[in-house]
Formats: C-alpha cells, sequence, structure tokens
C-alpha cells in the first residue's frame, strides 16, 4: 500500500473527529501550504495554552478547525477569506468558564452572552447544585410552579416539561444546543436536582431506595453528557444531603469517568473539615475532586488560608486527584437567604417559615447567635454583606448598601430587615459578601492546581438592569490585566493555560483548549498591554477592554472589539456520553 493510500486511509478513519478528509493535504496529513484558508491570523505571539513559552506563529483555520499553526511569516500569502494581522497582540485558545451560570441565556434567552464573549470566553459550564434535568414533580416543586427569573428557576415551565424521564438531562443538553448561543455550552448534573428527585426537599438522610433512585439518575446523566456530579453544600435543600449520599453519586459516576466539583460545606469556621469530607467524597468514590472558588472567609478565617492551600498539596502528593478553582475578586456572591439557617428551608417553605411568627423568632435567634462554635448567618460581619435585587419600587433605594445601612433605612434591626427584604421579595435577593484577604487570593492563584471560573452568568449591558458582581463581565480580563501584568502574579502563559489547557483538561475535553492543528477554532485574539476589567461593584455592567476577536467553532462572534451576532456554539459533553440516545 503507498503512503498516499496510507494517508487517505487515515483520513477516512479519522474524519468523524478531525473533518480531515474535507480538506486538501500533504502526504503527511498536514494542510497543503497553498491550501486557502477560511481565516489566517498572523504575526501574534501564540500562547497555546500549555504553559509553555509564547512564540511568534500563524495559524489557520479551515471550517470549525485550526488545520496549520505554522512558523512566523509561513501564511503571509496564503488565500484566505479573512486574515488578521495580529501584531502586537497575543493568539490564545478560547477560555473554558467551567463555573457559569448562564442557564436562562443559553436556553431561551439572549444567547450572545455578550459579557463573557467580550472577555474571551468560548465554552460555559453550567451545573452548580441544581440542575433543570432531569425533571419530575418533586423537581418541579424545586425550580418552582411558577417562571420567576433568575438562574435554572428561570427556565419557563414551557421547556422544563420536555426534561423528564430517564434521559431528561440528555433533552435539556439536545434544547441547549438548539438554541441560538455564541458561545459552547456544557453541565454537570446537579446533586441538589439528583436528591430532590429522590427525595423532594425534605431533610433527612436517603435510605436505600432513594439510593437507589440517585445512582440511576447519575448513571443517566452521566451517559447522556453531564461532566460529572455538582454539590452546593450551603443551599437547603442540598445541604440536607449526607457523605455518604454524595460517596453514593459519586460511586455512580465513576464508571463514565466524571468529577466531584463541589461548593463546600463551609468555607469559613469549618473550613478544614469540609475539605476533608470533599476529599472523602473523591477517594471513596473514585473520582477527582475540583472545589468550587476556593477561599478562606471571613476575616477571623484569613490565616488559615495557607494550610487550606497546603491540605491541597498533602492530597495530591499523597496520589489523590484534587484541583480547585477561582475568581480573581475578593468578595463572593450568592443569595440573600444564606442569612438563614438551613431547616428553615426544610420541604420548600422557606417564605411560609419566614411569615410565621413562631418559626420568624427562631430563625431571628438563629441569625443573631455569637456564641463560639453558632453557625454564621451574616451575624459575625453583617457590614460585610451588599444587598442587590430589589424590584419593588419602593425599595430600589436600598439596592447596593450594606445590611446595617439597609436596616437603618428601613427603620428595624438587622436580622428583622433581612427577613422582611426576603419575604417581601420572594426570596429573589442575592448579596455580595465582602469576605475575602487580596493578599491571600494572589497566594492562592500562585498554585498550578488553580483554574479560572466566573461563578456568573454572562450578561448584556445594552440590557442588563439593576447590581450584578462585576465577575460576570471582568473574570478573565481582570487575570490578564491585574494578576499578570500589573501585579506579576502569574506569567502570561500560565494565565492562559488556567483559562484554557487545563480547564479541558480537568473536564475531559479533547478536541478544545489548545491552539493546535485539528483541535476545534475556539480562538481568542488580546492586547495584553491594554486588556482590563473596567466593572467595578458600583457600577458593574461595563465590558472588558482589550479582547480584539473571538472566534467560536471557527466563526467569528468578536471582531474588532464589537459582538458580530453570530451564534455558532455547540454542545460539549462529557466523557461518559454514550454518543447516541
Amino acid at each position: 500500500m503507498t503512503t498516499r493510500l496510507h494517508t487517505l486511509l487515515a483520513c477516512v478513519l479519522a474524519s468523524a473527529a478531525l473533518g480531515a478528509c474535507a480538506r486538501r493535504t500533504t502526504a503527511t496529513g498536514a494542510p497543503a501550504p497553498g491550501a486557502a484558508y477560511d481565516v489566517v491570523i498572523t504575526g501574534g505571539r501564540l500562547v497555546d495554552g500549555t504553559g509553555n513559552p509564547w512564540t511568534y506563529a500563524d495559524v489557520g483555520v479551515r471550517g470549525d478547525r485550526i488545520v496549520r499553526v505554522a512558523p512566523r511569516g509561513a501564511l503571509a500569502n496564503a488565500p484566505a477569506a479573512q486574515r488578521v494581522d495580529a501584531r502586537g497582540q497575543v493568539v490564545a485558545p478560547g477560555f473554558i468558564d467551567i463555573q457559569s451560570h448562564s442557564w436562562d441565556a443559553l436556553l431561551w434567552r439572549d444567547g450572545r452572552v455578550v459579557g463573557k464573549v467580550a472577555q474571551g470566553v468560548t465554552t460555559e459550564i453550567l451545573g452548580e447544585a441544581t440542575t433543570p434535568a432531569p425533571v419530575n414533580a418533586a423537581v418541579r416543586a424545586l425550580l418552582g410552579d411558577d417562571d420567576p427569573p433568575g438562574d435554572a428557576a428561570a427556565i419557563p415551565r414551557r421547556l422544563r416539561e420536555g426534561f423528564g424521564g430517564a434521559r431528561g438531562f440528555g433533552a435539556w443538553l439536545d434544547a441547549l444546543g438548539r438554541h441560538p448561543n455564541s458561545v459552547n455550552v456544557g453541565s454537570y448534573l446537579g446533586a441538589t436536582t439528583v436528591r430532590a428527585y429522590a427525595m423532594g426537599q425534605r431533610q433527612g438522610a436517603a435510605d436505600a431506595a432513594a439510593l437507589d433512585t440517585m445512582r440511576r439518575v447519575v448513571a443517566d446523566a452521566m451517559r447522556d453528557g453531564a461532566f460529572g456530579v455538582s454539590s452546593a453544600l450551603i443551599y437547603p435543600p442540598g445541604s440536607f444531603a449526607g457523605t455518604a449520599e454524595l460517596i453514593a453519586q459519586a460511586q455512580a459516576m465513576a464508571p463514565y469517568h466524571g468529577t466531584y466539583i463541589t461548593h463546600m460545606r463551609s468555607e469559613d469556621d469549618s473550613l478544614f473539615e469540609a475539605m476533608d469530607e470533599a476529599f472523602r467524597i473523591g477517594r471513596e468514590g473514585g473520582v477527582p475532586v475540583i472545589i468550587y472558588h476556593l477561599k478562606a472567609a471571613g476575616r477571623r478565617n484569613w490565616p488559615k488560608a495557607p494550610r487550606m492551600v497546603a491540605k491541597i498539596d498533602s492530597a495530591r502528593a499523597a496520589g489523590q486527584d484534587v484541583i480547585a478553582t477561582m475568581y480573581p475578586y475578593a468578595a463572593s456572591g450568592n443569595t440573600l437567604a444564606s442569612c438563614f439557617p438551613d431547616w428553615a428551608a426544610a420541604d420548600g417553605k422557606l417564605l411560609a417559615n419566614l411569615a410565621d411568627a413562631a418559626m420568624r423568632a427562631r430563625i431571628r435567634a438563629a441569625m443573631t447567635d455569637t456564641a463560639p462554635g453558632a453557625p454564621d448567618y451574616c451575624q459575625r460581619d453583617p457590614g460585610a454583606v451588599m444587598v442587590q435585587g430589589f424590584r419593588k419600587a419602593e425599595w430600589q433605594r436600598l439596592n447596593g448598601l450594606r445590611i446595617p445601612a439597609m436596616a437603618e433605612a428601613l427603620g428595624k434591626p438587622w436580622p428583622d430587615a433581612v427577613i422582611d427584604v426576603v419575604l417581601g421579595e420572594e426570596n429573589r435577593l442575592s448579596k455580595i459578601t465582602f469576605s475575602m484577604d487580596e493578599a491571600n487570593v494572589a497566594m492562592q492563584l500562585r498554585r498550578p492546581w488553580v483554574v479560572i471560573g466566573s461563578d456568573a452568568g454572562g450578561q448584556n449591558p445594552d440590557s442588563a438592569r439593576g447590581l450584578t458582581h462585576p465577575r460576570a463581565y471582568g473574570t478573565y480580563a481582570r487575570v490578564l490585566g491585574k494578576y499578570v501584568r500589573q501585579d506579576s502574579v502569574l506569567t502570561l502563559e500560565d494565565a492562559v493555560r488556567r483559562m484554557s489547557g487545563a480547564t479541558a483538561q480537568a473536564l475531559g475535553l479533547r478536541d478544545r483548549g489548545l491552539v493546535r492543528e485539528g483541535m476545534l477554532a475556539d480562538l481568542v485574539v488580546f492586547d495584553p498591554a491594554t486588556v482590563s476589567d473596567p466593572a467595578t461593584f458600583e457600577r458593574p455592567h461595563q465590558l472588558a477592554v482589550g479582547v480584539r476577536h473571538v472566534w467560536v467553532n471557527g466563526v467569528a462572534v468578536w471582531r474588532d472589539g464589537r459582538h458580530t451576532g453570530a451564534t455558532p456554539g455547540r454542545v460539549v459533553r462529557g466523557p461518559g456520553w454514550s454518543g447516541n440516545r
């Protein structure tokens, strides 16, 4: 058999994965030098996502693939439908957001996710704690019977109803794939959804029948393309899950090579105990562990950060696969209802309990308990908490106030003020908590096992209303502007690796995250001298600057600092995907 025939045979065998037969090849399988390209990027500094030192290179794209990575000038005269002069710029893989909350945008609203694309994000991974699939009556109750805005609950009933049955998770991914999106999207399976599917919103340990249901739900979702199981163990009813239950879920996903990713049970006073629990779930479940948004929260806990990092180093040295995500800010964001004890939301009755005089008194007592060892329900430092999301006209003046200022404006003690506004706004309020130390953020970012995740949904400043965490607009640009250029915490190459290649490796994505021949053409071109994040806590709806071009699957979605309107995003699936329904 001739070398040429060998090449053609290899081309046919590889075509499903690489689209190799759709292009001219040489005897070695490389694109012919004279072949036309759809996009040629020349003159830029290539930072390829591996962490290797940058090099000057030309990049050629044909269809949805990177088909040529060549020495500088090699493609200077190659015919191309679009040529991009990247002199003075960096060419990198598109950034992969491992902790996105673009639920509604990527399923039924504005799938352009302008605020994310402007940072260079090309793939978003959903799924923290709660997913809208698979759905049954109990999950419908968890998500809400109406169509309120915000996170998974924003998904209209007309869409959610199609996500039931054994392959409901796959139906949800298919729906994401049908919606016109500018980025790729995939998801973990929410552990809260798994528990609700089997047990509703009640407290208590899972019995044998419930565990069997959970295992089945997990295995089905893994076959449908989930990246693993995601927990958030400070929010009820997910916080009702015991360690044994989560181990059982991890064991069910282990044959499908999933990962356990977790917002741990504590990031403050019980931080180390929470880490030990996460490690145990990974060990006994036989899966890698990823810790969401690593932090030591609360000033009293800041000294724990070095030991927190050392515990992960030690676990890795002992052979356990553990990494963490971070966003580059010293403030977190979640729901204002996290100022209440978990039991207040049991059986989905939070609002009813807040309205009941006896239960309100009991909740208030927990919120004001400052005895040693008492759980922190915002009472340790209410002044660190900024409240957001007011919709009622008479309360608009409260948006962006810290809890003490809000309470003063309402003329009542802070616990009563929090209870009243959560009740009055039907639990749709969020908060930003300024609980972290900037020095710890920098220290943690230096660890090689940290990858970047925004913990935010994509928004468009032209239509966004109210306040949000600036990480929705600035996470990736802030890493490059502040922590690379200004503070020299990371090298350029290492920062890009943490936002692309390392994240793809953690997810098991084998055809994205690097600038290499044969990889899908998710690419970003940015100016390392100007990339930055103007979004602030007071004025968050400001796009990142310095990102010049973004391609998703070979299609330009951001050109010369403006969205093109293109929506070439696709669904990405985890390593257990069976490839059939």
